[in-house]
Protein backbone atom coordinates (compact mmCIF):
# COMPACT_ATOMS: atom_id res chain seq x y z
CA UNK A 1 0.00 0.00 0.00
CA UNK A 2 1.25 3.49 -0.84
CA UNK A 3 1.61 5.73 2.19
CA UNK A 4 -0.47 8.92 2.18
CA UNK A 5 2.69 11.05 2.18
CA UNK A 6 4.02 9.47 -0.99
CA UNK A 7 0.79 9.00 -2.85
CA UNK A 8 0.44 10.24 -6.40
CA UNK A 9 -2.63 12.14 -5.17
CA UNK A 10 -1.24 15.70 -5.03
CA UNK A 11 -3.13 17.57 -2.35
CA UNK A 12 -0.78 20.57 -2.73
CA UNK A 13 -1.82 21.38 -6.31
CA UNK A 14 -5.26 19.82 -6.31
CA UNK A 15 -7.02 22.79 -4.64
CA UNK A 16 -6.37 24.88 -7.78
CA UNK A 17 -8.12 22.30 -9.96
CA UNK A 18 -11.43 23.20 -8.30
CA UNK A 19 -11.48 26.91 -9.29
CA UNK A 20 -10.24 26.00 -12.77
CA UNK A 21 -13.06 23.50 -13.33
CA UNK A 22 -15.48 26.00 -11.79
CA UNK A 23 -14.55 28.50 -14.50
CA UNK A 24 -15.23 25.84 -17.15
CA UNK A 25 -18.57 25.06 -15.51
CA UNK A 26 -19.52 28.76 -15.45
CA UNK A 27 -18.60 29.02 -19.14
CA UNK A 28 -20.83 26.07 -20.01
CA UNK A 29 -23.72 27.50 -18.01
CA UNK A 30 -23.24 30.98 -19.49
CA UNK A 31 -22.96 29.90 -23.14
CA UNK A 32 -25.62 27.26 -22.59
CA UNK A 33 -28.08 29.91 -21.44
CA UNK A 34 -28.50 28.81 -17.84
CA UNK A 35 -30.35 31.99 -16.74
CA UNK A 36 -32.82 31.58 -19.63
CA UNK A 37 -33.14 27.87 -18.77
CA UNK A 38 -33.99 28.73 -15.15
CA UNK A 39 -36.69 31.15 -16.30
CA UNK A 40 -38.18 28.76 -18.86
CA UNK A 41 -38.18 25.63 -16.69
CA UNK A 42 -38.44 26.89 -13.10
CA UNK A 43 -39.81 30.43 -13.46
CA UNK A 44 -36.66 31.85 -11.84
CA UNK A 45 -35.71 35.24 -13.27
CA UNK A 46 -31.93 35.32 -12.85
CA UNK A 47 -30.51 38.06 -15.06
CA UNK A 48 -27.23 37.43 -16.84
CA UNK A 49 -25.72 40.29 -14.85
CA UNK A 50 -26.79 38.73 -11.53
CA UNK A 51 -25.68 35.28 -12.72
CA UNK A 52 -22.20 36.62 -13.48
CA UNK A 53 -22.09 38.53 -10.19
CA UNK A 54 -23.00 35.42 -8.17
CA UNK A 55 -20.49 33.30 -10.09
CA UNK A 56 -17.79 35.95 -9.58
CA UNK A 57 -18.45 35.89 -5.84
CA UNK A 58 -18.25 32.10 -5.94
CA UNK A 59 -14.89 32.03 -7.72
CA UNK A 60 -13.50 34.76 -5.44
CA UNK A 61 -14.56 32.85 -2.32
CA UNK A 62 -13.06 29.67 -3.72
CA UNK A 63 -9.70 31.30 -4.51
CA UNK A 64 -9.58 33.00 -1.10
CA UNK A 65 -10.46 29.64 0.48
CA UNK A 66 -7.60 27.89 -1.34
CA UNK A 67 -5.09 30.56 -0.29
CA UNK A 68 -6.26 30.50 3.33
CA UNK A 69 -6.39 26.71 3.45
CA UNK A 70 -2.80 26.47 2.29
CA UNK A 71 -1.56 29.15 4.69
CA UNK A 72 -3.54 27.91 7.68
CA UNK A 73 -3.04 24.23 6.82
CA UNK A 74 -6.58 22.99 6.39
CA UNK A 75 -6.15 21.96 2.76
CA UNK A 76 -7.64 18.49 3.19
CA UNK A 77 -10.71 19.92 4.91
CA UNK A 78 -11.16 22.40 2.04
CA UNK A 79 -10.66 19.69 -0.59
CA UNK A 80 -13.32 17.45 0.94
CA UNK A 81 -15.69 20.40 1.32
CA UNK A 82 -15.21 21.48 -2.31
CA UNK A 83 -15.53 17.89 -3.50
CA UNK A 84 -18.86 17.62 -1.68
CA UNK A 85 -20.06 20.93 -3.17
CA UNK A 86 -19.05 19.90 -6.70
CA UNK A 87 -20.42 16.39 -6.39
CA UNK A 88 -23.72 17.73 -5.02
CA UNK A 89 -23.99 20.19 -7.89
CA UNK A 90 -23.17 17.46 -10.41
CA UNK A 91 -25.93 15.30 -8.95
CA UNK A 92 -28.40 18.20 -9.07
CA UNK A 93 -27.66 18.91 -12.75
CA UNK A 94 -27.84 15.20 -13.57
CA UNK A 95 -31.10 14.63 -11.70
CA UNK A 96 -32.74 17.66 -13.29
CA UNK A 97 -31.65 16.61 -16.76
CA UNK A 98 -32.93 13.07 -16.25
CA UNK A 99 -36.26 14.27 -14.84
CA UNK A 100 -36.76 16.75 -17.68
CA UNK A 101 -35.35 14.35 -20.27
CA UNK A 102 -33.31 17.24 -21.63
CA UNK A 103 -29.95 18.92 -21.36
CA UNK A 104 -29.50 21.44 -18.56
CA UNK A 105 -26.62 23.92 -18.99
CA UNK A 106 -23.82 22.77 -16.71
CA UNK A 107 -24.54 19.06 -17.17
CA UNK A 108 -21.52 18.22 -19.33
CA UNK A 109 -18.92 19.84 -17.08
CA UNK A 110 -20.68 18.26 -14.11
CA UNK A 111 -20.46 14.77 -15.58
CA UNK A 112 -17.04 15.05 -17.22
CA UNK A 113 -15.22 17.13 -14.59
CA UNK A 114 -17.06 17.41 -11.29
CA UNK A 115 -18.37 13.90 -10.82
CA UNK A 116 -14.94 12.23 -11.22
CA UNK A 117 -13.11 15.03 -9.37
CA UNK A 118 -15.56 14.91 -6.47
CA UNK A 119 -15.52 11.13 -6.19
CA UNK A 120 -11.73 10.83 -6.51
CA UNK A 121 -11.17 13.48 -3.85
CA UNK A 122 -13.70 11.99 -1.45
CA UNK A 123 -12.20 8.51 -1.90
CA UNK A 124 -8.53 9.54 -1.58
CA UNK A 125 -8.62 11.75 1.51
CA UNK A 126 -10.38 9.84 4.31
CA UNK A 127 -7.12 8.17 5.40
CA UNK A 128 -5.47 11.58 5.79
CA UNK A 129 -7.86 13.01 8.35
CA UNK A 130 -10.02 11.91 11.27
CA UNK A 131 -13.43 10.46 10.47
CA UNK A 132 -15.10 13.26 12.42
CA UNK A 133 -13.25 15.99 10.50
CA UNK A 134 -13.94 14.23 7.20
CA UNK A 135 -17.68 14.02 7.90
CA UNK A 136 -17.77 17.64 9.08
CA UNK A 137 -16.16 18.80 5.83
CA UNK A 138 -18.61 16.72 3.75
CA UNK A 139 -21.54 18.17 5.70
CA UNK A 140 -20.21 21.72 5.21
CA UNK A 141 -19.91 21.08 1.47
CA UNK A 142 -23.45 19.73 1.18
CA UNK A 143 -24.80 22.70 3.18
CA UNK A 144 -22.91 25.14 0.93
CA UNK A 145 -24.36 23.42 -2.13
CA UNK A 146 -27.87 23.66 -0.66
CA UNK A 147 -27.42 27.36 0.15
CA UNK A 148 -26.15 28.08 -3.37
CA UNK A 149 -29.15 26.22 -4.79
CA UNK A 150 -31.55 28.23 -2.62
CA UNK A 151 -29.91 31.52 -3.59
CA UNK A 152 -30.15 30.56 -7.27
CA UNK A 153 -33.78 29.50 -7.11
CA UNK A 154 -34.81 32.55 -5.07
CA UNK A 155 -33.11 35.11 -7.31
Amino acid sequence: MVSPRHSSFDSARLPWVFPLTYLLHIAEEYWGGYPAHLLRVYGVDLSIKRFLLLQSIGILLMVVGVVLARRLRFTHFLLIMLAAVFLSNALIHTTRSIMAVSYEPGLLSSLILWLPLGIATLVQLPARMSRRRYLLSVICGVIISAVVELITLRS
